[in-house]
Formats: structure tokens, C-alpha cells, sequence
């Protein structure tokens, strides 16, 4: 089964690839280097889903039909908005809004990614599967948090940014939030499934 390709998402990456290397090569021109770390790592990070995509087409592995727009997106309200554009001082609920949306999104991309990797028995019952599933969706979404933080900290250290602007504060503040949005969207699964008689 592959992926399919968002042509939406792909508009906006090529639109926001051009806003960045336009704006990179202006900073150059006018000698401010002090965005140019964040934009050179945007210009990257923007073409990974794509990446990751083709990469799980060829493993078969199968992920949410939004992953392509939504990592786009991401991306674009993390680095450009939050960081370039300062919407993380700005705005105080900025980064709690992305750390949540990261957390619960992490949870339908696993439950995405184990589909033909775990399959019932039928001797197992519906209730303990999807109990099963929900623990290593719920796991995946946590490990996927704690990597971005330790990212947040490594990208401060080497480029001499400010992502992790709290210091304990906003690494445990952004760790609770992605903890709650994962158990909410995993419970709301269990249910929803659960009601599902098939």
C-alpha cells in the first residue's frame, strides 16, 4: 500500500522552500547571521516528510493520510513562525499549542504505523488489542517528545539559539502537554473503537 502524495502539502513546501531561501540570502547580503542557523535548518527539516514518506513507501509501512501536510505545517508554525518570527515570545501559549498538537499527532501516526505489524489473534479480545496498541502508540508518542526536546537542547548548544527558553520549566511544562494530548487522543481512540462493532 503507498502513501499517498499531498499536493497541498508539497505547494506549501515549495512556497515556504522559496520564502526561506529568499529570505537566507538576504540575511547573507545584509550580514545578519543571527536567523541564519534557524532558516538553513528549516530549508531542510521542510523536505523530511517527503523523505519519510518514500522511505515507509518502500517499507510498507503505512502513515496517516494528512502526515505529508501536517508535518509541512508543523515545521513552518515551529521554526519560521515560532522562531524566526518570535511567535514563541509573542504569543505565551505558542509552543504549549504545537507541543500539544505534537503529541497527540504522534499518537495516530503510530497507531497508522502498526497497521499490518501487529495483528489480532483471534483468541485475543477486542478490548485487550486495542489496550495493546494504545500502550505503544501512547509510548511512541512520549519517546517521540522526549527526542524533540533533547533536539531543542542540542540545536541551542550548537547554534547558540534560544529554543529551550525556560530551561527546566519549559522542557517539563512542554513534556506534561504532549503527555496529556497523547493520554486524551489515545483514550478517545479506545472509546471510539470500542463503540465500533467492527
Amino acid at each position: 500500500m503507498n502513501n499517498r502524495n499531498s499536493k497541498l502539502a508539497a505547494a506549501i513546501a515549495v512556497l515556504s522552500e522559496i520564502i526561506l531561501i529568499s529570505t537566507a540570502a538576504l540575511s547573507t547580503l545584509l550580514k545578519q547571521w543571527n536567523n541564519l542557523a534557524l532558516l538553513f535548518l528549516a530549508i531542510i527539516c521542510i523536505i523530511l516528510p517527503f523523505i519519510i514518506t518514500s522511505i515507509a513507501d518502500k517499507k510498507s509501512i503505512v502513515l496517516p493520510s494528512s502526515f505529508q501536510l501536517i508535518s509541512v505545517l508543523f515545521i513552518i508554525l515551529s521554526l519560521y513562525f515560532g522562531e524566526i518570527k518570535k511567535f514563541y515570545i509573542t504569543f505565551w501559549w505558542w509552543d504549549l499549542l504545537l507541543h500539544t498538537i505534537f503529541g497527540s499527532y504522534a499518537v495516530i501516526i503510530a497507531l497508522y504505523f502498526m497497521q499490518g505489524i501487529i495483528i489480532k489473534e483471534k483468541e485475543t479480545t477486542k478490548q485487550r488489542f486495542t489496550i495493546l496498541i494504545l500502550i505503544f502508540a501512547f509510548s511512541f508518542s512520549i519517546a517521540l517528545g522526549t527526542l524533540w526536546e533533547m533536539y531543542e537542547f542540542i540545536v541551542d548548544y550548537l547554534f547558540k539559539t534560544n529554543m529551550v527558553k525556560g530551561g527546566l520549566e519549559d522542557t517539563s511544562s512542554d513534556l506534561i502537554v504532549k503527555i496529556l494530548s497523547a493520554l486524551i487522543t489515545s483514550t478517545i481512540y479506545y472509546y471510539h473503537t470500542l463503540k465500533n462493532p467492527k
